[in-house]
């Protein structure tokens, strides 16, 4: 949320046929418990099944069988919760699902509908914060005789001025040209925190029958911070919230997953997962040195991404999301880094994540419309279904301003769509399909340690992953042009190939030539 405020930043064999719509086909395998891939969905431009313009839930549901064919093991979605703001950050009622996305009926289908499936779902929370509608500011705003007046932080002693959140922002401009006060929660009251224990608890058990197969698998906890906004108001969160909801969470279902999102961005989130409860937080630094192609800055950030992590505890390896400008644009759709950026999401550790129309090279970059949330909406577009771009369960939602009369993405016939790539042998989808097929058929790819591996390449990077005997060696040609690189591998005498280039092992050296953005991975022994 922080960036949010402030910015305000191939394989024939995978042709098989699956239908892309309804979902009503078989069930495929259900994953491992090991295996995890999560598809982080802004619901509101994904799929639309009631013709309103809006993505919601039954059309998610709809699309179970495509995210399935995808390769996909689990659901990540913005806030369902109901909110004045599009994004539904910033709730006026935590408890009521936005009812563009549907019912709460709506809701329970789709999770017991992705649990039948073997899947798991991830609901994003921020409770930090709600926006002026909601009862607690609307009782309390210059009323101290409220009953919510110590749930709202204020300045002073009239309730008159709230205290003001990141980058002192008071009042927020929507998307809707409608402004409104952002205000910061109390959450050293003991009533807000009685609260929040039974909002987490009621998300993953609905209908608290101790069963869970109606709840979430975990939460994204959204702009985690020990001292809120570093304004020193509440400076102690991980001891005197986190910690002990996320302890009683737990006791409650031991397998709940929680996944912080660190405020701070340059961070490796290492704190969150020695100090506190959490079992994962976002690679967000492994994700700008992936964008950045540049072989001494990725190398040094994923050792101390991916080795440094306690045991037990893993990072969420992703190159894009819902605050980011799009993959595409960051390598200016160039198809070879689109593929370095697929084969290094999936292949190189941590659970990965991909962002919905990721797989499709959708575009979008932020873009400034002034001190509004309108700013993020051309990287927060409707999924590409169709060739025309046109079709039912488009989500043109935001057919209301500059975002989408100068910055539409969504250009008919220019090859970005589900449509024009599922039966393209080189289209990016086809590759994550392969990508994604070439992990799950490999486990050492799931769960395995990673090892860099030394070259005499400054455009190559190789790495190892490894679990006792089973080992993959992967390499990637990280520019434009065709590499020679010897690749240290002692202990390593054979290879096999499993995609790209063969390659020659002799005196603890592996040689190969890489094209240019060339991917080659290996098993070895």
């Amino acid at each position: 949320m922080k960036k949010r405020v402030l910015l305000i930043i191939a394989g024939l064999f995978l042709l098989t046929s699956f239908p892309v719509t309804g979902a009503s086909a078989k069930v495929t395998q259900p994953p491992s418990q090991k295996e995890e891939i999560i598809y982080h969905i802004f619901q509101r431009s994904f799929f639309d099944s009631d013709g309103d313009g809006h993505g919601d839930l039954n059309g998610i549901r709809q699309k179970l069988d495509y995210l399935q064919q995808l390769g996909v093991t689990a659901v990540l979605l913005t806030p369902l919760y109901e909110s004045v703001y599009y994004h539904n950050y910033f709730a006026t009622d935590f408890y009521k699902i936005d009812p563009r996305y549907g019912t709460m009926q709506d809701y329970l289908r789709l999770i017991k509908e992705l649990h039948r499936r073997g899947m798991k779902f991830y609901m994003d929370m921020e409770t930090q914060y709600v926006a002026s509608d909601h009862i607690w500011f609307r009782d309390s705003y210059k009323n101290p005789q409220s009953k919510y007046s110590d749930y709202i932080i204020y300045t002073d002693k009239t309730n008159a001025k709230p205290l003001q959140i990141v980058a002192g922002i008071s009042d927020f401009k929507g998307y809707d040209g409608v402004t409104r006060k952002l205000v910061m929660v109390n959450l050293d009251n003991k009533e807000v925190q009685a609260y929040n224990l039974q909002l987490f608890k009621f998300w993953m058990d609905p209908n608290h029958d101790g069963k869970f197969d109606d709840g979430v698998d975990g939460f994204r906890l959204d702009h985690m911070m020990d001292n809120l906004d570093n304004l020193n108001r509440l400076p102690h969160l991980f001891t005197t919230f986190w910690n002990p909801l996320l302890g009683k969470l737990r006791k409650i279902n031991p397998k709940i997953k929680i996944v912080a999102e660190q405020a701070n961005w340059a961070s490796f989130g290492l704190d969150y997962l020695k100090d506190i409860k959490i079992d994962r937080v976002f690679a967000f630094r492994l994700a700008f040195a992936i964008r950045n192609f540049n072989k001494a800055e990725l190398v040094k950030v994923a050792d101390s991404t991916l080795i440094q992590a306690p045991k037990g505890k893993q990072q969420v390896v992703f190159i894009e999301n819902h605050d980011m400008p799009r993959f595409s644009d960051a390598v200016k759709g160039d198809p070879g880094k689109l593929r370095v950026g697929c084969a290094l999401n999936l292949l190189i550790g941590g659970i990965p994540s991909i962002y919905y129309g990721q797989e499709l090279g959708m575009q979008g970059s932020r873009q400034n419309f002034g001190i509004t949330d309108a700013n993020d909406i051309p990287d927060r577009q409707a999924f590409e279904w169709y060739k025309s771009d046109t079709g039912r369960g488009m989500a043109y939602w935001y057919k209301n301003g500059p975002w989408w009369q100068h910055n539409n993405n969504d250009v008919p016939n220019d090859g970005i769509s589900l449509q024009e790539e599922q039966n393209n042998t080189q289209s990016l989808w086809i590759f994550y399909r392969m990508m994604i097929r070439l992990r799950k058929n490999n486990p050492v790819l799931i769960s395995g340690a990673y090892k860099n591996l030394i070259n005499n390449n400054d455009h190559v990077f190789s790495f190892l992953r490894y679990d006792g005997d089973k080992k993959v060696l992967v390499a990637v040609d990280l520019s434009g042009d065709k590499q020679d690189v010897v690749i240290d591998v002692q202990d390593i005498k054979n290879s096999r190939s499993l995609y790209g280039v063969k390659s020659v092992i002799s005196q603890n050296n592996l040689a190969v030539s890489l094209p240019a953005y060339g991917i080659a991975v290996w098993a070895v022994n």
